[in-house]
């Protein structure tokens, strides 16, 4: 995918938050579901793309409704960060115990 650079700065977010993910002191259920929410916008973004060179290949000129196709895939893309961001949030707010298992963890208690 050297010639889609969303692609490489999704995958380099998912490389970065993996193992943040799997050292945090959540259960096995939340990691996977942490995984699998940094998973979705790579696999979104890799459709976003095939879609965006599909409509670049059958309609060189632009076009109305090739444009609209083109922003509701992306903002498909976007959903999928909102969706990682709220997975997240809900699995380490404070009142989850998250907070509290890692200021144990930390302080050696």
């Amino acid at each position: 995918m050297r010639h889609e650079p969303s692609f490489r700065e999704d995958l380099l977010f998912v490389v970065a938050l993996v193992p943040f993910a799997i050292i945090l002191p959540v259960n096995a259920v939340s990691t996977a579901l942490m995984i699998g929410s940094l998973l979705l916008i790579v696999i979104v973004e890799l459709l976003n793309s095939a879609i965006e060179w599909t409509l670049d290949y059958l309609r060189p000129e632009h076009h109305p409704l090739a444009k609209r196709v083109k922003d509701m895939a992306s903002a498909a893309v976007f959903i999928s960060y909102l969706n990682c961001v709220i997975i997240w949030a809900v699995l380490l707010w404070p009142g989850t115990g998250a907070w509290r298992r890692l200021v144990e963890q930390f302080s050696g208690n």
